[in-house]
């Protein structure tokens, strides 16, 4: 009796690839000059406009001094874009509405440029959030970039970052803005300062909707939508839509004379997109008749100058040799408990003044 004969099975190719190695060593990135870096985003090239956010990004002192040459350049190609905050109570269903929103705006012929403010892990630094399979149909769109952006745990960091990612997005021909946030904290506060329109996206049935958010959270809103008016709850929601509206009746009338309204809308069913979409560009009609729009942007450029200087002292204190060198004696005092914070920080603050 012949012994069992075992066939040759298919080989398997490597888990990497051998080109990568075949030179000895990984293909480089090309690193492009100032000038190229504008010039390829001047010409949409969405693979420089993702390395020059990377740059801006990145907290080495080299990449910020060429980001900040590359933001200068560009900024006279910027500011010709509606700026729209999107915001929300958790399950209110962002990411879907933005996806369904954005492919409506660009069958309007618009291009969208969706930026993520995503909360930030801890141990990596890098976006929990940051995966594109939330918008997958809006992120395969020829005319949507969608990026990103890890907060890293500061928010006045990313709200820098995100100011001078849509200064670069712009100039890349992208003429519809949108900033979502996570919904929670004091998000929601940086990003209505640096955009244009902000919408507050609610749902229904979820208990008392108006104690259950922040007052100065719907001070804020141009506009409130009801997300999920679809199938049975279609009724619930229109009485949401009401009471929303009552209550934006009792604050205070806002300075730009515009007066907030409330809308239901199915973000699964496409239902009610469109009205929030025309409800934005009367929106931004309103403003630039009466002034507000320009005035708001000139705030908001100095904003951004605050945001710099600030971001600038931290980076050059904190890149202190002098001081690096005494943060750790000092913080070990502080957890010792013979000093206090303040002292702590008048220790090191005087390093780095007086050397």
């Amino acid at each position: 009796m012949k012994s069992l004969k075992i066939r040759e099975g298919v080989t398997q190719p490597p888990s990497v690839n051998p080109d990568v190695f075949a030179s000895g060593k990984r293909k480089k990135r090309k690193k492009y000059s100032v000038n190229e870096f504008v010039a390829g985003i001047l010409d949409g090239n969405r693979a420089i406009l993702s390395q020059a956010i990377t740059l801006i990004e990145s907290s080495l002192a080299d990449h910020n001094k060429t980001a900040r040459s590359i933001i200068e350049k560009c900024l006279p190609h910027s500011s010709r874009s509606v700026r729209i905050g999107i915001t929300g109570v958790p399950g209110a269903g962002k990411s879907t509405f933005i996806e369904t929103f954005g492919l409506y705006a660009v069958s309007q012929g618009r291009k969208v440029a969706v930026l993520a403010i995503d909360p930030s892990s801890q141990h990596s630094k890098g976006s929990i959030l940051g995966d594109k399979t939330r918008m997958e149909r809006l992120a395969n769109c020829p005319d949507a970039f969608i990026r990103p952006s890890p907060s890293a745990g500061t928010l006045g960091g990313v709200a820098r970052k995100t100011r001078e990612t849509i200064i670069l997005c712009e100039a890349a021909g992208f003429d519809t803005i949108i900033v979502e946030t996570v919904g929670v904290g004091q998000s929601e506060t940086a990003v209505r300062s640096m955009v244009d329109f902000f919408l507050l996206l609610m749902l229904t049935g979820a208990g008392d909707e108006i104690q259950g958010m922040k007052r100065g959270i719907m001070e804020m809103a141009d506009a409130i939508a009801i997300n999920k008016a679809d199938g049975p709850n279609r009724l619930q929601a229109e009485k949401s839509r009401i009471m929303f509206q009552n209550a934006l009746s009792l604050f205070p009338a806002v300075h730009s004379g515009w007066k907030p309204l409330a809308l239901t809308c199915s973000a699964l069913e496409g239902t009610g997109i469109k009205e929030i979409w025309n409800l934005i560009t009367n929106y931004v009609g309103f403003t630039a008749r009466t002034g507000h729009f320009e005035e708001l942007r000139r705030k908001q450029s100095v904003i951004r100058m605050h945001d710099v200087i600030i971001d600038s002292l931290g980076t050059s204190f904190y890149g202190d040799e002098g001081v690096k060198a005494l943060i750790p004696g000092v913080e070990r005092e502080l957890a010792d408990g013979t000093i206090t914070s303040y002292r702590a920080a008048e220790i090191l603050l005087d390093k780095y003044f007086k050397g």
